[in-house]
């Protein structure tokens, strides 16, 4: 915030902090929409809550029969919203060349389909995809066996502890898996004619492994995963978009 927000508003004005909202919203909308429709469709069946040792193959039996449901349904909705992830993207990095290219979401439509083809909707994708399914499988797997094992049922507070378990360990794993997010947003602005996508801002990236690779090297994989502290380094910062 005391860097990139304070400097947007300074340039922008308040309204510079909201670039690509509306591609933003009607993406997080179609990603609802198409969870909401693939969980109808393919239904899970319901099973009874099992916590204690005897039955740790009955209880991770669940776990992934859980999780694999839960997979899907994240997977075709990324696929469905990504399109609008990728236009939002866009949008945002504009302020770093001062471009207009991408106006409204019609238009940017319209242009990625006749610069880039269809593909270019799914710039980015494979990284998010993988990002979010190995987040779902640790989370659960590292919640399931921390109640199994970690927490006893004669604990008076055991189903308390346990409602929280998968909530703490999202926000640990989210952090180990912060460098798919960030690749993949890199990819989605890489040498797509912004500014900010090519060099001397970033280099054009064969591949999301190229740009993984890259990163790896600088010691950048976890650039803008902190709130409060810059992690790119200020004299030489290759992508100034953070």
């Amino acid at each position: 915030f005391s860097y990139p927000a304070r400097h947007i508003v300074e340039v922008d004005g308040k309204r510079g902090l909201f670039r690509g909202l509306t591609p933003r919203l009607i993406s997080s909308t179609l990603s609802t929409i198409t969870r909401g429709s693939v969980k109808k469709a393919f239904p899970l069946e319901d099973m009874e809550h099992v916590s204690n040792k005897d039955d740790v193959k009955t209880s991770l039996r669940k776990v992934v029969k859980e999780t694999s449901h839960e997979m899907m349904m994240q997977c075709v909705s990324r696929l469905v919203s990504h399109p609008l992830h990728v236009i939002s993207m866009r949008c945002m990095v504009q302020f770093v060349g001062r471009e207009v290219k991408y106006s409204g979401v019609f238009s940017a439509i319209g242009r990625i389909f006749k610069e880039e083809g269809i593909l270019g909707f799914f710039v980015g994708l494979v990284p998010h995809i993988l990002g979010d399914v190995i987040f779902l499988w640790c989370c659960n797997l590292l919640a399931h066996f921390i109640n199994t094992y970690a927490v006893d049922d004669n604990f008076s507070q055991a189903s308390v502890i346990r409602s929280y378990t998968k909530f703490v360990m999202g926000i640990a794993v989210s952090m180990l898996t912060y460098p798919f997010l960030l690749v993949g947003d890199l990819m989605a602005v890489n040498n797509c004619g912004l500014r900010a996508g090519l060099p001397p801002y970033a280099p054009a990236f064969a591949s999301w492994i190229h740009c993984w690779r890259y990163l790896s090297a600088q010691g950048q994989l976890f650039r803008g995963s902190s709130l409060l502290f810059r992690r790119a380094p200020t004299p030489a910062a290759c992508f100034p978009i953070d």
